[in-house]
């Protein structure tokens, strides 16, 4: 129960009015380090409350009685623009109760309304680490004064390019007395490095090993042997399977819109999502899967994080992620909140070994599945080595390559011989574009 943490009474009302009974492994583990003013850093799954776990700390902290804002005391960092409507929400409903007030600051809206907002000191910003420093080089933000600093999803920002951004606001936030992070992966020296730049002697809380991971979603991949294939199959797939909404991902934006072109072709509701499009957009996707309106969500990883919708319950990989951290937070997006969901990921022969080295990295083994309707001629590498990877062919020599060979150890290279010439004063001619010099020419013999 949550009653068990040290909560104000207005916070535990909040709780109690959405419902929330007992609370989730991060939760019980983060809540009471949090608000005894520790230092964390948290690996946990996305969907396992994780919000929650820094937010209600924060607004306990907070409160007290209604009073003239002078200064912004807590600064939320989030990757992406989705991810920072979220977490917005979430503050709200549970600070429903209070005076506590906050303000979201993202790229994609208009920047002077953003700058008014912020005269008004909201106690909570929220906001992306670029428009934010866009802010702060304006001379409209002041975070001189803040108490606590939380980096959300703090993998990805490093994934993004933000590294130098967050530095930089960290350093700003140079008085605060609370710095929390939150990742869902353990992520790699970048990250590594981070946390010793702006943590001091953090409690760490590893909730999940990356092998446990979403263990309620099943995981498959199914072989196909092109991208027309792999159209093909997933036509199947969204035909077939029993699913209330669905994604389904892909690496680039050219394809994600050939997809989702093709979808609504066939009159299915769906919608796209990358990075062209602008706010608008990107907030009416949303929108309408969370309403139900659209079904089925064409994107590129863009909304593999801070994407919560109840009913998600379909995700397929049309394009295999790069790395192992994308394919746990693009899986991340069903299965969420201990409920059951489904990945499928559809792999040509160039998508094999990348395959295998998630597998590898998850410490998990993927069903494979054969779809009878749309069963294709590659099922696989006729090889693999231990590590799951296909055994490469060598290309054999041919006769010619062989003689080829032959004849240059026979003959070796050859050394041009040094000729003494006589020194021109000439200047040098040179081609128009300065770089290859040009051939003198004879000078012409009169008749």
């Amino acid at each position: 129960m949550f009653s068990q943490f040290a909560l104000h009474e207005r916070l535990l009302k909040a709780v109690a009015e959405l419902k929330f009974v007992e609370p989730t492994p991060v939760q019980l583990a983060a809540i009471p380090l949090a608000l005894q003013g520790r230092d964390l850093r948290v690996t946990a799954q996305t969907g396992s409350g994780k919000t929650a776990a820094f937010v209600l700390p924060i607004l306990n902290r907070l409160m007290g009685p209604a009073k003239v804002r002078v200064d912004i005391r807590v600064v939320i960092l989030l990757p992406t623009r989705e991810l920072a409507q979220q977490t917005l929400k979430e503050v709200e409903r549970f600070s429903q109760f209070t005076f506590i007030k906050a303000g979201l600051i993202t790229g994609g809206e208009d920047f002077k309304v953003q700058a008014a907002m912020l005269r008004k000191v909201p106690d909570i910003l929220i906001g992306t680490p670029g428009r934010l420093l866009e802010q702060l080089n304006a001379g409209n933000l002041d975070l001189k004064k803040v108490e606590v600093l939380v980096l959300d999803e703090a993998d990805r920002m490093l994934d993004m390019g933000f590294s130098e951004d967050v530095t930089r606001l960290s350093d700003e936030c140079g008085q605060r007395e609370q710095t929390l992070l939150f990742s869902a992966t353990t992520g790699g020296a970048g990250l590594r490095d981070m946390i010793g730049k702006v943590l001091k002697d953090p409690e760490h809380l590893l909730i999940n090993n990356v092998s446990q991971l979403a263990e309620g979603t099943r995981q498959q991949i199914v072989t196909a042997d092109h991208n027309v294939h792999k159209e093909q199959i997933l036509n199947w797939l969204l035909a077939n399977e029993t699913y209330q909404k669905a994604i389904v991902f892909t690496n680039t934006r050219a394809m994600a819109d050939r997809i989702y072109g093709r979808l609504v072709a066939q009159e299915y509701k769906a919608f796209v999502l990358h990075g062209d499009k602008d706010q608008k957009d990107r907030k009416l996707a949303i929108d309408r899967l969370k309403q139900g309106g659209v079904k089925i969500l064409v994107a590129t990883d863009v909304a593999a994080r801070g994407l919560d919708v109840d009913g998600l319950d379909l995700v397929v990989n049309f394009d295999m992620p790069r790395s192992g951290d994308d394919y746990v937070h693009r899986i991340g997006r069903t299965g969420r909140a201990g409920n059951e969901g489904l990945a499928i990921s559809l792999i040509c022969h160039g998508d094999w070994n990348l395959m295998s080295s998630i597998e590898r990295y998850l410490k998990q083994t993927f069903e494979r599945r054969v779809i009878k309707e749309v069963k294709g001629t590659y099922g696989g590498p006729k090889k693999v080595k231990a590590s799951g990877k296909a055994v490469g062919v060598k290309k054999k020599k041919t006769d010619k390559d062989k003689k080829g060979d032959k004849k240059s150890v026979a003959k070796g290279p050859t050394k041009r011989k040094s000729v003494n010439r006589p020194k021109s004063d000439a200047p040098a001619l040179v081609s128009q574009d300065g770089l290859a010099p040009l051939k003198r020419r004879k000078p012409a013999v009169s008749e």
